[in-house]
């Protein structure tokens, strides 16, 4: 019943934020199209890290695959960003009422896995409008897990910063330089050592291969999912210090004193 209940209220919240749902409904489709069509589609190659080799690619296709990820990144980090900072407060004073955190955090956890999959999924098919991937299940299964990374991503930041403009500008701008600088035609040292730490870097190999290559980077997809981890652990140990009962050990001291 607590699960049911909280992942009401995180689905209520997301709902509400109308800007998220045009950027779904508008600004993808649009972005995807512009790249397509705007950007030069002559053939480029360039070494591809997952398939241990150089592939080559058309420059508006793979352009579309950093773009594509970019801009899952902004906007699932952005809806998880808001709908966690905006009810911060009120989630502290359901935990400090009894409602287990445990269930706050499964709710919110089931509600990024659930909104990442819907917006991977659209952004894969809308892709499929304009060039044939050689897998398209794998490109949407990159397109997730990098969705789902900055949407923990989001939640820490929420539970970490004090200002709604500079976490929204934080996830913003990180996703910028994180998956600007790993487009091969925009950077020519992509294939830098120091790239790997990037936070999207599977997600980035994997849809690359997935569009220009018949491997399957298991461990780059593993990669990503470590991403993903960590940053859920994070956000985990903050929403957990930020709701505890912070008058519980000043009390139970003040009885100690008493007896004493």
């Amino acid at each position: 019943m607590h699960f049911r209940t909280a992942t009401r209220m995180a689905v209520i919240e997301h709902a509400r934020n109308h800007l998220a749902l045009w950027l779904i409904a508008l600004y993808l489709p649009f972005w995807l199209t512009a790249i397509y069509f705007i950007l030069p589609g002559h053939r480029v190659g360039f070494v591809l890290r997952a398939a241990g080799d150089t592939v080559w690619a058309q420059g508006n296709e793979l352009t579309q695959i950093t773009g594509a990820i970019n801009a899952v990144t902004q906007i699932v980090g952005f809806m998880m960003f808001t709908v966690t900072f905006r009810s911060g407060a009120f989630d502290r004073r359901l935990a400090l009422a009894g409602f287990p955190r445990g269930h706050l955090v499964a709710a919110k956890t089931c509600v990024l896995v659930a909104l990442s999959t819907v917006i991977a999924c659209y952004t894969a098919a809308l892709m499929t409008l304009f060039w044939d991937q050689r897998r398209t299940w794998l490109l949407a299964l990159a397109l997730l897990l990098a969705a789902m990374t900055y949407g923990a991503f989001g939640v820490l930041l929420a539970t970490s910063v004090r200002g709604e403009l500079e976490g929204m500008f934080l996830v913003l701008m990180i996703s910028i330089v994180d998956v600007g600088l790993q487009n091969p035609i925009a950077n020519h040292a992509a294939g830098n050592d120091l790239i790997s730490m990037l936070p999207t870097y599977g997600a980035m190999q994997t849809a690359s291969a997935a569009g220009f290559s018949s491997v399957v980077p298991y461990s780059h997809l593993a990669l990503q999912l470590t991403w993903f981890a960590v940053l859920s652990a994070l956000g985990l140990i903050v929403f957990h210090r930020n709701t505890r009962d912070r008058t519980a050990l000043p009390a139970a001291y003040g009885n100690s004193r008493r007896k004493s």
